[in-house]
């Protein structure tokens, strides 16, 4: 075997044959203890987050042409029980919809190595099935399960030629293989391997490189305990680890510890001690640590023989016969393991299928092993398949027509409606359609943090969570920035220098998980308070969206259409502009808030902005006008020949009262290349605002995600937007608008995903609070995107506010939200009325609802009443 050079933290390691004569520098680690290893680990790619895959387990073929001498899940005899070679597409599916129905997003594919070269059966079946080979037929079951359900296949499918890969690739999210081991001595009779020719280093070596030059996200691994040293550990390591340097494509490496089972020639063999196992994940984290591979070890396969520390039935109540000594005892071994560098338990199946390859040995209940895991500390999370570095795949850039890096585009497109922000499994469906509580279907227990959020099981639980240091540390340092500033003195009441947060530790708690959740969410709760009261805001307003023609071609936007359109597109003029603002005036609104598309016409005619706000106050004189994005005014005043200031100041002379801070979408330019790539820039649309600003025009501020941005391009987003305040002061509010996917056009191309988690919805709130308070007072929960439920969550995250009332909206319910034309102020009232009764309060801390204007005053009574008295009714001409 060829010399391999491993780069690792502390230098680099050089590795060779295990036949060397003399050892090699990286052989000096197998001298060293488990303590001495774990002493010197490199961090974890995912922090405290410790993952684990929703996984069925589908045996496709038990038949295989090797004869390892420990396996027990190849039948030898060449006739599977039952009699059939391999399972149907029919029996596939049932399996796959069994496991969809209880959450899973995992369908995981086992089968022996190439029967058809040695079981005439085998080829049988699959020439009567229509197929060459097993793989072709692995490749339309995995086709049968990416279309027909929800779950990503993973194709754990042996030794494969890099065509094979390449077909697998098309229809799976990743696929595997293990190393194993690469000492020759196993192939010796009596070894591990003898009689296994599928098991020879360089075959298992050449399936791991094809699978890099095609960019397959790969897991391997090693088995501990089959007879090879430790030396030959660290040298099939050193091999996984060369690989993936030059591709990035191991996205784990398993530590699998032998277990000896009856009826195999290996039955008498001794396992390896816990302590070798130790060992032997300190040291592959160690040496793929640095690289951002993830170190799995499977928890039903360690502790005792019997497997009475790991028994359970997968499922997410702690399992049937699970006794205390045994969640004990798997508490003890999480945490050892964890302390060694474990950052995945693998997969795990809640109660739908058991692990065909270690049948005696169940999986632990996902409950049982979520308590193991926060008692030492951590965060369990479901990721998929792909992990998170592979499905927030990078080329989600540019104008997303580009190939997606890491998976085949249909593949690409399931994997990210599966994902949340992090690139782990979303926890449920998207906004206005979940909810704290929702069922399982929508939100299986397990897979998301959902009791952890306000109105969760957990939430209100006694403050003994034991956050991550990390965020507690965001957390002190945001309320003391944001208290200290409103007393006065700097500092949270010490007087101390205050130090707003940076975009690092924003980006730390929006990506807060299990009791992170509830404790930035209580904190942005109670900064709310102080900085606000208890009531909550609203204002009756109408909102006038005059043409959905536009120049513009937003990947998200569902509203606007072109002249090409089959779709019909409309414009009103001033008319109906003036008659909308008297109707809306008729029924109790102090504010019309205007937007439109960017018309091509407008381009050459930027004075129609001038016109369209002189008509909303020849229709209603005392209404204030709320109207035109940045980009709206940038085109006017670009159609005009003037600059941004000037035209403000034209605008305002006109009847402008405020402008929405619209169009900002994520303040990132490598999301808006994604998003708008032909809209303003991030710095554009900022000077745009600060020119609004200095001419006295206050603005609101907003960020719309949940599509293709992560946490750190949303923290980025915030920053700059507190940095922009405490220049000019002129942000009346800040609104978290949810993606909303359903005829968004980058969704509708598989380039988005399905909005965002409850869990970050709520998170944008409350961190919203935290990261702009006290420069920004007002956090607005956008209830025509949320829905009613969700807003209230927010509500209990940071929000103070309810936006408008709306009368009229389009541009959400053209993308497919569920609300969006009026809630009008009983329901507002109504609303908030619940939120109380969720919360138990007190009626000394009760959250009445009160009418705002735009500006946020009080609503004058005679507009209060008149909004109370009028009736819900439709819009004028041309508004849906």
């Amino acid at each position: 075997m060829a010399a391999v050079w491993v780069l690792v933290a502390g230098g680099v390691w050089w590795s060779s044959s295990a036949t060397t004569a003399s050892p090699s520098p990286l052989h000096a680690l197998a001298g060293r203890s488990s303590a001495e290893l774990i002493a010197r680990l490199p961090p974890r790619p995912l922090g405290s987050v410790i993952t684990y895959s929703r996984k069925v387990f589908i045996p496709l073929t038990r038949l295989c042409r090797d004869r390892c001498a420990y396996c027990t899940f190849a039948d030898h005899d060449g006739v599977p029980a039952g009699g059939a070679p391999f399972l149907s597409v029919d029996e596939v599916l049932a399996i796959a919809m069994a496991g969809e129905a209880a959450g899973c997003t995992e369908a995981l594919f086992t089968l022996g190595d190439r029967p058809e070269a040695r079981w005439p059966a085998a080829r049988a079946a699959l020439a009567a099935l229509g197929y060459r080979s097993t793989i072709e037929y692995l490749a339309a079951c995995c086709r049968a399960v990416l279309e027909r359900t929800s779950l990503l296949p993973h194709a754990n499918c042996g030794v494969v030629d890099e065509a094979e890969l390449a077909l697998l690739r098309e229809v799976s999210a990743s696929q595997g293989l293990m190393i194993e081991s690469l000492s020759p001595r196993l192939f010796a009779p009596g070894g591990a391997h003898h009689r296994s020719v599928d098991k020879a280093p360089a075959r298992r070596l050449a399936t791991l490189e094809a699978a890099g030059r095609l960019r397959v996200p790969f897991t391997t691994g090693i088995l501990v305990g089959i007879g090879e040293t430790r030396e030959e550990r660290l040298d099939a390591l050193a091999a996984i680890a060369a690989s993936a340097a030059r591709h990035g494509h191991v996205q784990e490496v398993i530590i699998q510890p032998f277990r000896a089972k009856s009826d195999t020639p290996m039955a008498a063999c001794a396992e390896p001690s816990h302590e070798e196992i130790l060992w032997t994940v300190a040291a592959a984290k160690t040496l793929l640590g640095p690289l951002g591979v993830a170190v799995q070890c499977p928890p039903n396969l360690v502790g005792g023989s019997d497997g009475s520390s790991s028994s359970g039935d997968g499922g997410d109540d702690g399992g049937d016969g699970r006794t205390a000594r045994a969640s004990a005892a798997l508490a003890a071994e999480a945490s050892s393991l964890l302390a060694a560098g474990v950052d995945d338990w693998g997969g795990i199946s809640p109660g739908v299928t058991p692990d065909h390859v270690n049948p005696e040995r169940a999986w632990p209940a996902i409950g049982a092993l979520r308590a193991a895991t926060e008692a030492a500390g951590h965060r369990l999370c479901a990721r998929l398949p792909s992990y998170p570095h592979f499905a927030a795949d990078p080329t989600v850039s540019g104008p997303g027509r580009a190939p997606f890096v890491w998976h085949a585009d249909a593949v690409a497109a399931a994997v990210l409606r599966a994902s949340d922000g992090d690139g782990l499994a979303r926890a449920a469906e998207r906004t206005g359609r979940w909810f704290a509580g929702d069922s399982a279907s929508d939100a299986p227990a397990g897979v998301d943090d959902g009791e952890w959020l306000p109105g969760g099981a957990r939430h209100g639980e006694a403050r003994d969570w034991r956050v991550a240091p990390a965020v507690s540390a965001a957390v002190r340092a945001a309320l003391a920035a944001a208290v200290g500033d409103a007393r006065g003195d700097g500092g949270g009441g010490g007087g101390g220098e205050r130090r707003a947060l940076d975009a690092r530790e924003v980006a730390v708690l929006l990506r807060a998980r299990g009791p992170d959740i509830a404790a930035v969410c209580a904190a942005a709760d109670e900064l709310r308070r102080a900085l606000c009261g208890g009531g909550v805001s609203f204002v009756v307003c109408r909102n006038i969206n005059y043409t959905n023609r536009c120049s513009h071609a937003c990947a998200f936007c569902a509203f606007s259409k072109s002249g090409e359109s089959a779709e019909p597109a409309y414009e009103w003029g001033e008319v109906e502009v003036a008659a909308a603002a008297a109707d809306a005036w008729a029924r109790g609104a102090t504010e019309v808030c205007m937007q439109g598309g960017i018309h091509p016409r407008y381009a050459r005619d930027g004075g129609v902005y001038t016109r369209f706000a002189r008509a909303a106050k020849r229709g209603a004189p005392a209404v204030h006008v709320h109207a035109f994005s940045p980009l709206e005014v940038a085109s006017g005043a670009a159609a005009m020949g003037v600059d941004a200031r000037e035209h403000v100041a034209a605008l305002r002379a006109a009847g402008l009262g405020s402008l929405p801070g619209t169009a900002a979408e994520v303040l990132d330019d490598d999301v808006r290349a994604v998003l708008c790539p032909d809209k303003l820039s991030s710095g554009e649309w900022e000077a745009v605002v600060e020119a609004a600003h200095a001419e006295g025009m206050r603005t609101t501020s907003t960020i719309m995600f949940g599509s293709v941005e992560g946490p750190d391009a949303a923290a980025r987003h915030l920053v700059r937007l507190r940095a922009l305040q405490e220049r000019t002061g002129g942000l009346t509010e800040f609104v978290p608008l949810p993606f909303v996917h359903e005829q968004a056009p980058i969704f509708k191309r598989g380039r988005a995903r399905r909005g965002p988690t409850l869990r970050e919805a709520a998170l944008m709130h409350a961190v919203a609070r935290l990261a702009l308070s006290p420069a920004v007072t007002n956090v607005q929960a956008s209830w025509c995107k949320l829905g009613p439920d969700a807003a209230r969550v927010a509500l209990r995250s940071g929000a103070n506010d309810l936006g408008g009332t709306l009368m009229s909206e389009s541009i959400s319910r053209a993308a497919g939200a569920s609300y969006g034309q009026e809630l009008p102020p009983a329901a507002m009232r109504a609303l908030v009325d619940v939120l109380d009764d969720e919360q138990g309060r007190d009626p000394a801390d009760r959250r009445a609802a009160w009418q705002r204007t735009t500006l946020y005053a009080r609503a004058p009574a005679e507009r209060v009443a008149a909004g109370e008295a009028a009736a819900a009714g439709g819009a004028p001409r041309g508004a849906a």
